[in-house]
């Protein structure tokens, strides 16, 4: 969901910044969109001039988009209740004092994109008749008022096409609580930060994927956050997406309920142990059990409904697991083991430069996934060029 208002020539070149607000804490990012700064990569094996396994070749590969500024910051979880912020000085303090003083790099520009969580949302893929543009939003508000329990006018509505046939319009919408987006645009003034796109989670991830070598596979995607999995079948743009209660602080308490221990110690044998092998494997895998069952039985659904939709020739080649809660140890493996599908885990800081800057710990690089996504949006994506 964003806009699309015509904007004089001069403001189309200031950028834009990612934040992401997720559950207890707020992620930032901001890239520069006006240099591509090449990268150089590992040699794996041993080439035929002789370079050594693990050295870096000279010449550069690709180019990715650099990072200028990034940086986190924690607050009360309570500032947010069933997505709606309820609080925005206590999330409007964290941010004033991370900009202030504990940013990575710098954050040059007070105009933002904004994530609202999947889990909030509306999705459904429609199929409707070739119609104009203004039949063609009377054909969404009417498909959306079958399947929302919510009154539209409570709710902003948005769609984006998929294909499109002289006889037929394939399309995603998309609708969101205006109370949720509203209490997040009041927190973008009282921060005095000019908001020019709100998008779900799941945008944001795929956006960030598509920069992948293998985004051209049909692809699932698992955005693990804090409290919920937050799940998009990917073929060139999300085609079906689903959530499952089942984040990194889910995974903390069942493992602390099982195992009888503090909060503090779960959340370490989480980080550390996970579902690998360990003396604790076979009570840490009964503790997640519950919880991982749910989110391989929607994935199921979700590609039997993709390939009902969408037909088999194109069929799901891997799982993909990315922010917070996807470093847990054995996560992949234990996925892969039950879905019998290619489950690898994806690491945001890949596809992006970051010269001069000293960059998160390798547990921490994937919670940067959604504000990594964010941040790619271009300014003329928004006011054209």
């Amino acid at each position: 969901m964003g806009t699309a208002l015509k904007t004089p020539s001069l403001l189309r070149t200031k950028p834009i910044f990612g934040l992401d607000i997720g559950h207890g804490s707020l992620k930032v990012m901001q890239i520069d969109h006006t240099v591509d700064t090449p990268v150089t990569t590992k040699a794996n094996t041993t080439s035929a001039k002789g370079k050594q396994k693990g050295k870096k070749d000279k010449k550069p590969t690709a180019k990715s988009p650099h990072i200028i500024g990034y940086g986190t910051a924690s607050f009360d979880k309570s500032a947010i209740d069933d997505g709606v912020i309820v609080n925005p000085e206590a999330i409007a303090e964290s941010a004033l004092k991370l900009f202030k003083g504990q940013l990575i790099g710098d954050i040059s520009t007070a105009r933002t994109a904004m994530t609202i969580p999947s889990y909030r949302s509306y999705t459904r893929a429609i199929q409707l008749p070739a119609l104009g543009a203004k039949e063609l939003q009377e054909a969404v508000e009417l498909e959306a008022e079958q399947y929302i329990p919510v009154p539209l006018e409570e709710l902003y509505l948005d769609y984006v096409t998929i294909n499109q046939t002289k006889d037929q319009t394939n399309l995603f919408a998309v609708a969101v609580p205006r109370k949720i987006v509203d209490s997040y645009v009041t927190l973008s003034r009282m921060l005095g930060l000019e908001t020019v796109v709100i998008e779900t989670t799941l945008s944001s991830a795929a956006r960030l994927f598509a920069l992948d070598t293998q985004s051209n596979i049909p692809s699932v995607i698992i955005d693990f956050g804090s409290l919920s999995a937050d799940i998009s079948i990917f073929d060139k743009t999300i085609l079906v997406t689903g959530t499952v209660q089942g984040g990194g602080e889910v995974f903390t308490n069942s493992i602390r309920d099982k195992l009888g221990v503090t909060q503090e110690e779960a959340g370490l044998i989480k980080t550390k142990y996970g579902l690998g092998l360990s003396k604790k494997q076979r009570e840490i895998t009964e503790a997640l059990d519950p919880v991982l069952a749910q989110i391989i039985k929607e994935i199921r659904r979700m590609i039997r409904y993709y390939e009902d939709r969408y037909g088999t020739e194109r069929p799901i080649g891997q799982v993909v697991t990315l922010g917070g809660g996807a470093n847990m140890p054995g996560l992949s493996e234990y996925l892969t083991n039950n879905l019998r599908i290619p489950v690898r885990s994806f690491d945001p800081w890949q596809y992006f430069s970051y010269s001069g800057l000293q960059p998160p710990t390798a547990a921490d690089k994937s919670m940067y996934a959604t504000v990594a996504g964010l941040s790619l949006i271009n300014p003329k994506e928004v006011f054209g060029s």
